[in-house]
């Protein structure tokens, strides 16, 4: 990090103070001056003493350094054949100097140059992160009226600087670079991060209702739609970008930090960033990639002990939802394997987050399971089912921060998991008599009402089939003709075709009868 601070400084020296290159430099080629000081330096340490030659070696080498990154500081200024050529010259320049970097990282020799590792592509990548900065910052203040309108030009006017130099770097710069080198997708990482890093900063100066708009249009439909799905652009935008979103999510969990709240509920803006890329330019099945590095990085989070746990997991059951309705909305544009996986990433992904949530609460509700299908139940002095409700009712207040659809989820999955677990309970309980299976079976109608209702308060009606299960159970428990169980068993199968088989024979062993 020193080493490119230093070159920076020389670089803005030579900005600064406007140096005219050389007569002579001009018309040498970038190129052939590097390697040329290459076989110079091969030559002086094959020499078994140091040689005064050095010193001019290593100021010949900042020279060139200084005229590489002032060639590279003007890409975007290149009008001529001439001008691109010399950018052309000063790549080939570099590439020359980060192979000598290799071949002296491979020798044992104790003669060793005090200047290497140059890391030329290190420096080169930091100027180009700085000159992007830079070009927006001047697109930025070309109007600093703070009226409601201006905020709405700068948005324009950003939007267009970015714009404007991909399809630069697209069309002319690209050619001047190595292939393998992708010197697109590394622009436009730092164009979108820079970018986004300004529209959070405009989001949160607080905008009037208009420029809030104005601002959503060019987030979710200009921006991914109109600048990455140009005609020029589309297709070329790699999954790098979608990897440095996730890394940056990561490098926020592990700092501590808190996901925002909005509207009283965790965000994390995850999804919607990677959604929009992946929308604008890139294939849909790199989204796939990017959910299966996602739920390895949110199981890894869970195995350490972190104080922010909580609030991540609440905010990524949002992003899993949002990435699963994106997934199920790409008909044509992924097979049905390519979904399947997809989905089913998502699902390991959404489980983990239940997880972490269900685990404490079921741990919880585990000693009023126990009381279940006793003497005190049965005749009512122990309100069970009533106690369940209150513990739980206190766990989930620790949910109101969760968005309201994935809460609804979340309530289905523990509405499932209690009635499971009672079920499970009746099955393990063998009544002395007809007669206290049949007040059995009441007391169960009147819990199964309960839990119905408290779940349809919660706001969860997406799962009160399942309380409806145990009082369809209830009604067969209570029967005495083998017939009439026999039929309210088929009618049982019918109506909740998700009811297993051997839950079936349990309730069939409960009734006294012989399942047939």
């Amino acid at each position: 990090f020193p080493d490119v601070l230093q070159e920076f400084s020389f670089f803005c020296v030579l900005v600064l103070t406007g140096t005219p290159p050389e007569s002579d430099f001009v018309e040498q080629q970038l190129e052939q001056l590097s390697r040329g000081l290459i076989i110079r330096e091969e030559q002086l340490f094959c020499q078994d003493s140091p040689s005064e030659e050095e010193d001019q070696l290593l100021k010949d080498l900042e020279d060139l350094k200084l005229r590489m990154w002032l060639a590279i500081h003007d890409t975007f200024s290149c009008s001529s054949t001439e001008q691109l050529d010399v950018l052309r010259s000063a790549m080939a320049a570099i590439q020359l100097q980060e192979v000598q970097d290799q071949r002296w990282a491979d020798r044992p020799e104790s003669r060793f140059p005090v200047w290497r590792p140059l890391k030329l592509i290190r420096t080169h990548n930091s100027l180009l992160q700085k000159m992007v900065e830079s070009r927006l910052t001047e697109a930025a203040e070309d109007e600093l009226n703070p009226d409601s309108w201006v905020h709405d030009l700068q948005v324009c006017r950003l939007g267009k600087r970015v714009r404007d130099d991909l399809l630069t770097v697209a069309r002319i710069v690209k050619d001047c670079y190595p292939p393998q080198m992708d010197i697109l997708n590394i622009y436009a990482a730092f164009y979108h991060q820079s970018f986004s890093a300004r529209l959070t900063e405009l989001a949160a100066s607080g905008l009037e209702t208009d420029d809030c708009s104005y601002l959503l249009f060019w987030v979710n439909h200009y921006y991914p739609h109109e600048i990455l799905q140009h005609e020029d652009l589309v297709g070329k935008i790699k999954t790098r970008c979608l990897n440095t979103a996730l890394k940056k999510e990561e490098d926020s969990w592990l700092s501590g930090n808190k996901p925002e709240l909005i509207d009283t509920y965790f965000f994390s803006p995850l999804a919607v960033d990677v959604i929009q890329q992946v929308s604008g330019a890139i294939d849909v099945s790199d989204t796939c990639d990017v959910c299966s590095s996602y739920r390895k990085s949110l199981e890894e989070l869970l195995r350490g002990n972190h104080g922010n746990i909580a609030s991540v997991i609440k905010a990524h059951l949002v992003c899993e939802e949002q990435f699963r309705d994106y997934i199920t909305g790409q008909t044509g544009n992924l097979s049905e394997q390519q979904s399947h996986h997809c989905l089913e990433t998502l699902t390991a992904l959404r489980d983990c987050g239940y997880r972490y949530f269900t685990c404490p609460i079921h741990v919880q509700l585990k000693v009023c399971y126990n009381d279940l299908w006793t003497p005190a139940w049965l005749d009512g002095s122990l309100p069970v089912v009533s106690s369940l409700l209150d513990c739980l009712s206190q766990q989930l207040r620790d949910l109101a921060d969760l968005r309201l659809d994935s809460r609804q989820s979340l309530l289905s999955v523990i509405h499932e998991e209690l009635v499971l677990q009672y079920f499970k309970r009746m099955l393990k309980t063998r009544m002395k008599s007809k007669e206290q299976q049949v007040c059995g079976a009441e007391r169960m109608k009147e819990d199964a009402r309960m839990i119905n209702d408290f779940f349809r308060e919660e706001g969860c009606s997406q799962s009160l089939w399942f309380s409806e299960v145990l009082c369809s159970i209830a009604e067969v428990l209570c029967l005495q003709d083998p017939g009439s169980v026999q039929l309210e068993m088929v009618s049982l199968a019918r109506r909740f075709p998700d009811f297993r088989y051997t839950h079936k024979s349990g309730v069939w062993s409960r009734t006294g009868f012989q399942a047939k």
